[in-house]
């Protein structure tokens, strides 16, 4: 239901930041649930196209539904909504756009999905003025940088981002220090239709779990409960370069269609540590990553091997390697008859399902090696350089799962979600427990 505009209160937060002048290529609204980010943002908006001469202009969202109705539709309080009586719905050669008429001229507000990993390519080729993304941190990376190259020749160029806490070592804060963002945090109590009762109710509720507490109520990032792999440090493991003298290459596997589909390339280095003692190290190179239920496109098996052989191929020629240690998960058996199809000879991963050591068993067995390779600083990621195609072989994703492969708070067992770099990860580490570790 259209809320009429002379009968909306601002927060004194919303009005301070919907009326600030626009001398910031890159703003950033990050805090807690339910704070009015949003209202605020699409208020913001409107006052940018109305100063704005460039012409068509980009609203973004994991996918093109939720784009619509954050931006266009707001709950009421949209764009849509705001221009009311002179914007209409329309598709043109550009996509589906809201055209709006102002005295500054037209306006077309186009809104697109950006969570696939070939959504950059529904805006090549377009020049923009402004960018706003909603829940940018589920944003595919590649479509992120694409949308500040399609500002690069605005008059007043302008991007907008909002999003709830991140975990802490999530790659969507180091794009915001790439990009200079100007960030604003926010509470529920800058959300002007809350209630007193209604934040004390809400209070009293988070209250009772400290990880909802900061993250929903104080809007802080923190590492969920239960979180895995807590002693990753993402600054201090991750080199510009490969270190020490190579000794080997293999890559680590695990399959899905919908679920992702994820192979590393992993080399071992022999490295001397602060005592002049030789260690081994499992780096982190390369990655392959793609998931059917994130991107909605579900591919199948002998695609998959296809563009696992590409990246084989490119491992080798990138890192002047060879390896013929490829490993799969056991259960993934149609993956690997396909890889065997394309000329990849493979191996089971050792998977733990029956292991047992120290009171340990299954998977957990690898969990605790992951740990201790960690801690004993034996595991690296190395920058990857680019891949030369859309797809790239970077760490976002093993970044992105393991800063959420968290325990069940009622069974105690790893959370059977987030998990497929998770997985081929435990499968390299038992690689390299077994060769190098003993």
């Amino acid at each position: 239901m259209q809320t009429p505009i002379k009968d909306i209160k601002f927060s004194p937060l919303q009005e301070e930041f919907i009326t600030a002048p626009f001398d910031h290529t890159f703003e950033v609204n990050e805090g807690a649930i339910r704070s009015g980010k949003s209202a605020a943002a699409c208020m913001r908006l409107a006052m940018f196209y109305m100063l704005s001469p460039d012409e068509s202009h980009l609203v973004s969202g994991f996918n093109q539904e939720i784009a619509y109705k954050i931006y266009i539709e707001g709950d009421g309080l949209g764009l849509a909504y705001i221009f009311d009586g002179m914007s209409h719905l329309q598709r043109d050669r550009g996509g589906d756009n809201l055209t709006i008429d102002l005295p500054s001229g037209q306006k077309k507000i186009y809104f697109k999905g950006g969570g696939k990993s070939n959504s950059a390519n529904s805006i090549r080729g377009m020049s923009l003025g402004s960018v706003a993304y909603t829940e940018i941190d589920l944003l595919n990376q590649e479509f992120l940088k694409e949308t500040f190259r399609r500002t690069a020749n605005a008059y007043i160029r302008y991007h907008l981002g909002d999003l709830n806490p991140p975990a802490p070592n999530h790659p969507i804060i180091d794009f915001f220090k790439e990009h200079r963002a100007k960030w604003q945090h926010w509470t529920m109590r800058d959300n002007p239709v809350m209630t007193p009762s209604r934040l004390d109710e809400l209070k009293a509720e988070f209250s009772a779990n400290p990880y909802l507490y900061k993250r929903d109520w104080l809007g802080e990032r923190v590492m969920p409960e239960g979180v895995i792999y807590s002693m990753f440090d993402k600054d201090n493991m991750t080199d510009k370069t490969l270190m020490g003298k190579p000794v080997e290459m293999f890559f680590s596997t695990d399959a899905g269609q919908e679920d992702a589909t994820t192979m590393s390339c992993n080399i071992i280095t022999q490295v001397r540590d602060d005592s002049g003692r030789f260690k081994f190290v499992l780096n982190r190179v390369a990655n392959y990553y793609h998931s059917g239920r994130d991107t909605h496109n579900v591919k199948a098996m002998s695609k998959y091997a296809e563009e696992l052989l590409r990246f084989v191929n490119w491992c080798h020629k990138t890192y002047q390697m060879y390896s013929n240690i490829i490993l799969v998960d056991p259960a993934a058996r149609s993956l690997r008859e396909e890889l065997k199809r394309v000329g990849l000879a493979t191996q089971g991963a050792n998977n733990n399902a029956h292991e047992v050591a120290g009171g340990r068993k299954g998977i957990e067995v690898g969990i605790e090696r992951s740990q201790n390779l960690m801690s004993n600083g034996q595991f690296k990621l190395v920058e990857t350089p680019d891949s030369g195609i859309p797809m790239k072989y970077d760490h976002y994703n093993f970044i992105r799962e393991i800063g959420t492969y968290v325990r069940d708070d009622n069974s105690g067992y790893p959370v059977d979600a987030n998990n497929h770099a998770m997985d081929e990860f435990r499968y390299s580490v038992n690689y390299f427990y077994q060769k190098y570790g003993r």
